[in-house]
């Protein structure tokens, strides 16, 4: 089937560099690069499933009731000062 197609300036020099780096003809160079971008789109990938690993952070449930409702800020300031003493 022929058809026109407009390139973005973008597309066109990736294009140019694959055609100079492969030696293919702009047509093959075109399909081939058009038959793996479809087949990739045609099955999308499952994300990686994330899982949230707790740590063990050495606070009693007292220590933690005490810093319900704090914001990050005032948390790290008093982390840092029971560290320094």
């Amino acid at each position: 089937m022929r058809t026109t197609l407009t390139l973005d300036d973008d597309v066109s020099t990736l294009l140019n560099k694959e055609i100079r780096r492969s030696g293919e003809p702009r047509k093959q160079a075109v399909n081939r690069l058009l038959r793996s971008g479809l087949a990739q789109t045609a099955t999308p990938t499952k994300p990686k499933r994330f899982v949230v690993r707790p740590i063990d952070t050495g606070l009693t449930a007292a220590q933690w009731a005490e810093w319900d409702g704090m914001k990050i800020e005032e948390i790290l300031e008093q982390a840092e000062s029971n560290a320094t003493g």
